[in-house]
């Protein structure tokens, strides 16, 4: 699957949103590397901090279904008219799952995307410098 594919993908999946208080709507979308493609998005609470993005609701389901190969992350957001890349908390999990060249494909806020990778979002990734220094 290419990255145009993929990011419909996830903006199919962000018409699912549960996003009552902002009304901002996330979806993602993951490439596995047996070809299947999870879906996830973003989940709101009246308490915002029990929230729950979009990505880690797609990398949660990934790892309930046994499967933990991610070979691309997309991420869209209709509702976004800036850039969307994943926050902070979605960079800390991403990187556990994803080796630093993992491409990252975001909204761009103007109906496109941006093309990035793990380690472009998340540089400093103590835990998988540790692991590749360990092999």
């Amino acid at each position: 699957m290419n990255a145009e594919e993929l990011m419909k993908e996830a903006t199919k999946a962000a018409e699912n949103a549960y996003a009552p208080y902002s009304k901002f709507r996330v979806g993602a979308a993951l490439q596995m590397a047996d070809g299947t493609v999870i879906t996830g998005v973003n989940v709101e609470n009246r308490s915002f901090g029990l929230s729950n993005c979009a990505e880690r609701t797609a990398i949660f389901t990934a790892v309930n279904q046994g499967k933990k190969d991610i070979k691309g992350i997309a991420i869209a957001g209709p509702d976004a008219w800036e850039p969307l890349p994943p926050c902070g908390a979605c960079r800390q999990v991403i990187s556990e799952f994803c080796p630093a060249d993992t491409p990252v494909y975001y909204d761009n806020g103007n109906g496109g995307f941006i093309t990035s990778s793990v380690g472009e979002l998340y540089p400093a990734n103590s835990l998988m410098d540790m692991a590749e220094k360990k092999s």
